[in-house]
């Protein structure tokens, strides 16, 4: 049997590291490009071939080249909502989860590659459920993960999936590394109170998110947007398993809306001294993260064929990181 080829955009983050891990032990022969510095030595297999470059410099003839003999690529190196660009925000937004996985499956199919998977956003799943939200109106985010799944599904002959992504925990065998959730942990390590937000959020382990990535090349029906979770917790539940994993009992104290409402508001304010916009309007944003956004964990899992993940270990993971 021919072993399968698969390009990882991104393969040296965080993601990435788990996709590839899921791809080889499934007997893909994996290629990994990535960011400057590039991965510590002994990181992945000898058989994974590991690029360093920034795809935004590689001009369209080498990209092709590299592109050359694979059968699937993964774009797993969108900008997420964490970063604040210059105001107006949403080009930048644009650019990133858009205009450059375009490209990249543009050539793919130049290449003959004909399955692709992109990490999307499980904001595009509620702008989608919850129309009454106006999400990709209001928040630059938002609104490019909803282009980047209506664009990247239609390009022609090209079979694109894309995961919509909550909120994800796990670690990366990594010296010095330290994962998103690192202020959060410092947080419930200041006290046994804690004060945070009503609402709670579906979570997803690094590793599921892995097998999932594999189980939508191989299984994914084409155009399809999967909602990927493992739980669904309200963030009491987490911060109080967070800190169980940490050894600390902690007793989370609901703010009523209003006040996070105003908090918000101050760090628009800031954003705006700055001339920076954020990719979600914080003055709109109070509404979404106080809700339940909570995702069907079996829908996904059935259609790509993966095992629920160890969120309690991803849990435990994720403080010794942060020690």
């Amino acid at each position: 049997m021919k072993i399968q080829r698969v390009f990882i955009v991104g393969g040296t983050g965080f993601l990435g590291y788990h996709a590839t891990q899921e791809f080889v032990k499934r007997g893909w022969q994996v290629t990994a490009l990535g960011l400057p510095p590039g991965p510590p030595l002994n990181l992945y297999p000898d058989s994974v071939e590991v690029t360093i470059q920034d795809i935004e410099h590689i001009d369209n003839k080498e990209l092709l080249q590299l592109l050359q003999g694979h059968d699937a690529v993964v774009f797993a190196a969108g900008m997420d909502d964490r970063y604040t660009p210059k105001k107006p925000a949403y080009p930048a937004f644009y650019r990133a989860n858009v205009e450059v996985p375009r490209r990249l499956l543009t050539l793919a199919v130049q290449a003959g590659i004909r399955r692709a998977v992109i990490l999307g956003s499980y904001f595009a799943y509620f702008n989608r459920t919850w129309p009454e939200m106006e999400l990709a109106k209001h928040h630059p985010y938002i609104r490019s993960r909803v282009e980047q799944e209506r664009e990247l599904t239609s390009i022609p002959g090209m079979e694109t999936c894309v995961l919509e992504l909550p909120y994800i925990f796990g670690n990366m065998p990594v010296p010095g590394w330290k994962p998103l959730w690192t202020p959060l942990i410092k947080y419930l390590r200041m006290s046994p109170v804690i004060l945070y937000m009503t609402g709670g959020s579906a979570c997803v382990t690094a590793s599921t998110v892995g097998k999932a990535i594999v189980g939508a090349i191989e299984h994914g029906t084409p155009g399809a947007c999967y909602p990927i979770c493992d739980e669904n917790l309200s963030w009491a539940e987490m911060l109080t398993r967070l800190a169980a994993a940490d050894g600390r009992k902690v007793r989370v104290v609901n703010l009523p809306t209003w006040l996070v409402k105003i908090s918000l508001f101050t760090v628009w304010l800031l954003h705006a001294i700055r001339g920076k916009e954020a990719g979600l309007d914080p003055r709109q944003f109070a509404p979404l993260q106080t809700s339940e956004t909570y995702l069907d964990p079996d829908a996904s899992r059935k259609a790509l064929g993966y095992e629920p993940g160890n969120l309690a270990q991803a849990f435990q993971d994720i403080v010794v990181a942060c020690k």
